[in-house]
């Protein structure tokens, strides 16, 4: 297949809760926002855009061979981010745009490219990625977000709670349950342009004001979303302290950047 043509926009806001000045805090001695541009980059990306509202975030990626673009403070997510580059920059509706978290510094480009891959064969609105749950730790963990897909590969939920709820076994031995059964979410998504547009336009819907997932938001709306198995591991992202202080370590055991 020939390989599609894809822009990767990085939402990057100054101000995170947990992690103040996030996209700027050192991961081997380099900014965070750039490891995960580095990533973006070697996808094979036509372009890569960070949109961030703090010149301190434009500073740190001068040099770099992408573009910076700068948006309100206000957004109440990085899809609303996107949503102001696209029209800042004039993107055409039908060009694909992968949006990956600025807290991804070890997004493997294997991974951010499958992304795209996956929304350029379909006809649907909005791709994203799922592997298979490891453990049953993870499974009923609800910080990881499980899913549930049809015979064609398209989403049918997302959910915080174990799905699918494998009744017998579970009743038996919650342990005993096969988590290979069930999906983890892997929160990348690929939309093209005009939908990003539209998407940021809905109003929150009620499914993803229950489970906080703003993915549910296209699915109750009637939209749909494909869903490829990622190719390769997609390492843990850094919400906290003692996740940088893990990715600290791995970077360094690798000697990335």
């Amino acid at each position: 297949m020939t390989p599609p043509d894809f822009i990767v926009a990085i939402p990057a806001r100054f101000g995170a809760s947990r992690l103040p000045g996030k996209p700027l805090r050192l991961i081997a001695g380099v900014p965070m926002v750039v490891h995960v541009a580095r990533r973006a980059l070697a996808a094979g990306a036509r372009e890569v855009v960070v949109a961030t509202d703090d010149a301190r975030v434009a500073d740190a990626l001068a040099g770099e061979p992408l573009r910076v673009c700068m948006t309100r403070a206000d957004h109440a997510s990085g899809t609303d981010r996107l949503a102001e580059c696209a029209d800042q920059l004039g993107w055409a509706d039908d060009q694909i745009v992968v949006n990956l978290q600025g807290d991804e510094p070890f997004a493997p480009p294997e991974g951010i490219r499958a992304v795209a891959e996956t929304l350029a064969a379909s006809t649907v609105e909005m791709a994203t990625l799922g592997t298979p749950v490891e453990d049953s730790d993870t499974l009923f963990d609800s910080n990881a977000v499980k899913l549930v897909r049809d015979a064609n590969g398209l989403a049918m939920y997302f959910s915080r709670a174990p799905i699918p709820w494998q009744r017998d076994q579970f009743a038996r031995d919650r342990l005993g349950a096969d988590p290979s059964a069930a999906l983890r979410h892997i929160g990348i998504y690929a939309y093209r342009a005009g939908f990003l547009r539209r998407f940021a336009a809905l109003p929150p819907g009620r499914l993803e004001q229950l489970e906080a997932l703003e993915q549910l938001r296209v699915l109750e709306a009637g939209h749909r979303i494909a869903v490829g198995l990622a190719p390769v591991p997609f390492p843990p992202g850094v919400d906290t302290e003692a996740d940088l202080a893990r990715a600290e370590r791995r970077a360094l055991s690798n000697n990335l950047d």
